[in-house]
């Protein structure tokens, strides 16, 4: 059970929901001084949850015993949490065991079958730590030559550090997208793997390089979205204004990235013509 980090995630997710977004006969009534805190309070949480106010306050601080799963579904449904916020409140609290070596699960036969039958889509296969594992030839036509990399600089995050300035960029209103998107999962990560030093180190890096980062990660959030649009800059083809598309890889923890543009763009007459048929990387 990790006391601290659950503890966190608690306090954020209540601090998340607006008592304006819950039946009234959940919320407390106003009183005579204005609502300090900008959710729920611990009380209300504790109320929806059917569990006492004393026992949910010490999980927020940190000094309760492992919930049972009852009361985790209980507080799952208090909060309003996703599937995904569930099972990661589930290996908090220690009622999911840590994975063992996921980042070294092999990319499955299938994967990796339709990484390379994308034809002209650029796509890649991420790892939890972000660690590009499989590509094909027209993601490195547009990002970077992947085979030329040494393994350990094969990742997504450092890649957004070192070449970030250079090679890609966001549209007007969708600045910190990719560091914030990249704090959920490297959190979901850090649930799955508590112990992976790569990981602590990963996250030290990219906290230093980018105050987005810090803040999705301070925000305990762990809604991973689909979609993120980005704004590529390739020394051929110029700028190119892309959708960067994440599927989850059916009973694995890898994902595969790809990058497409919206039909009859420039961006889209320009990555059509971008590479070959594919072949293995």
């Amino acid at each position: 059970m990790r006391r601290a980090e659950l503890a966190d995630f608690l306090r954020r997710r209540r601090e998340a929901l607006h008592p304006s977004r819950m039946p009234a006969s959940a919320v407390h009534p106003p009183g005579p001084r204005a609502r300090r805190t900008p959710g729920l309070r611990r009380e209300e949480v504790a109320a929806l949850a059917g569990v006492s106010t004393s026992y949910y306050e010490r999980l927020e601080q940190a000094r309760a015993p492992r919930p049972s799963p009852q009361v985790l579904s209980a507080l799952g449904t208090a909060l309003r949490l996703t599937d995904m916020e569930r099972e990661h409140l589930a290996r908090l609290a220690g009622q999911i065991p840590p994975s063992t070596d996921a980042d070294q699960a092999p990319v499955p036969a299938d994967a990796l079958r339709l990484l390379h039958r994308l034809g002209p889509f650029p796509a890649y296969v991420v790892n939890d730590l972000e660690d590009i594992v499989a590509w094909n030839s027209t993601a490195a036509a547009l990002i970077t030559d992947f085979g030329q990399m040494p393994a350990h600089e094969r990742n997504t995050v450092r890649l957004a550090i070192r070449l970030g300035g250079t090679l890609c960029s966001a549209p007007v209103g969708a600045e910190g997208d990719f560091a914030r998107q990249s704090a959920a999962h490297l959190r979901t990560a850090g649930a799955r793997h508590p112990a992976d030093r790569a990981l602590g180190e990963l996250v030290n890096e990219y906290a230093a390089h980018s105050p987005d980062f810090v803040a999705g990660w301070r925000s305990h959030d762990v809604h991973l979205r689909p979609t993120l649009r980005k704004r590529l800059h390739h020394p051929e083809l110029g700028e190119l204004e892309l959708d960067r598309q994440t599927l989850l890889v059916p009973g694995t923890s890898l994902r595969l990235v790809l990058y497409t543009a919206d039909p009859g763009s420039p961006s889209a007459t320009a990555l059509a013509g971008l590479g070959p048929a594919d072949g293995a990387p």
